[in-house]
């Protein structure tokens, strides 16, 4: 969700030289974009030695400025020990002396998008950005990314298919719809004459998808642990229906031009709905909502898991009504 706020800079300063710090599983979403001149990729677990080499790296090209979109332990520190002249971070408790400008990370009027939260660091720079801010942007599949991605289209002669595609997985407890919610779902759909369900997750995912096809009385597909993320949007741009709950996924779903149904559970369509991207939200009303995701006041995780397979059904048939 950083990147309307990428695009934006470099319009605003196209002479600029924009470099973008990111860890090593995440580098397919920005490697390739025309707005970046250079990526540096960190590794996903570094020692302390180890960071002291890419806070030397970082200083060594001396930047006039450096944004910290992140606000994490490692960001703040490559931002303090950088050596730029200036230093933009939002406005957190105990590390704020870090920045030598700091934004609030909401407008104070209520909630406000993490997209629109980003983009206030850039203002912060002293620019004038386009309202409304541009959409996300991830770069094109590499030639053999597309291939790929071809040859399982082909052998599953998924050509004139409705693809609906299914993210299974949870970045924690409190983000999982839960197998059976998620199988019951699957089932309805895969059950509907032209349709074809493919599930998609992480490596950690692939289990969770071996049990939903090993119980489904329909014919399901799975792609779980077996993309890398430009792959994961090259899929979902082929086909007609994104599902799945405020994930990473939901936002690279919003990079395409597929419809999406998204499930909201302890986060709010406020602060992380899908950017600018053609959108059914679902969400039950609850005091305890939005959550610190820490510990669950009801212990059943009801926000998100009381929302059923057919009110999720539904709302797909409202995209695609010849499903019915």
């Amino acid at each position: 969700m950083t990147t309307p706020s990428i695009t934006a800079l470099k319009e605003a300063l196209p002479q600029a030289s924009l470099s973008y710090v990111i860890e090593e599983p995440y580098r397919r979403l920005v490697e390739g974009s025309p707005y970046l001149d250079r990526v540096i990729i960190l590794p996903s677990r570094q020692g302390f030695s180890g960071l002291i080499r890419s806070a030397k790296q970082i200083r060594r090209e001396k930047y006039d400025a450096v944004i910290d979109f992140h606000g994490g332990p490692r960001a703040a520190f490559l931002t303090f020990f950088s050596g730029a002249s200036l230093k933009i971070g939002y406005k957190l408790k105990y590390k704020s002396f870090i920045y030598d400008l700091r934004i609030p990370r909401s407008s104070g009027n209520g909630y406000s998008h993490s997209v629109e939260n980003h983009a206030a660091l850039v203002r912060a720079l002293g620019l004038t950005l386009p309202e409304p801010l541009p959409p996300l942007f991830l770069p094109q599949p590499r030639q053999e990314e597309k291939e790929k991605i071809d040859k399982f289209w082909a052998e599953n002669r998924l050509g004139d298919a409705k693809v609906i595609i299914i993210h299974i997985g949870a970045g924690n407890e409190f983000r999982d719809w839960g197998a059976k919610n998620l199988a019951g779902l699957a089932g309805l759909l895969s059950r509907q004459a032209g349709v074809r369900v493919i599930l998609v997750g992480s490596a950690s995912d692939q289990g969770r998808a071996k049990e939903i096809l090993k119980n489904s009385r329909s014919p399901l597909l799975s792609l779980a642990g077996e993309l890398n993320l430009i792959e994961l949007r090259e899929v979902i741009s082929r086909a007609s229906l994104f599902v799945g709950t405020d994930s990473g996924p939901m936002h690279i779903a919003a990079a395409t031009p597929t419809p999406i149904v998204a499930l909201f559970g302890p986060t709010l369509p406020e602060n992380f709905a899908p950017w600018r991207a053609e959108a059914t939200l679902i969400e039950k009303e609850l005091e305890c909502r939005p959550c610190r995701q820490r510990h669950c006041l009801t212990e059943d995780f009801r926000c998100l898991r009381s929302i059923e397979p057919a009110e999720v059904y539904e709302a797909c048939l409202k995209i695609l009504p010849s499903l019915g």
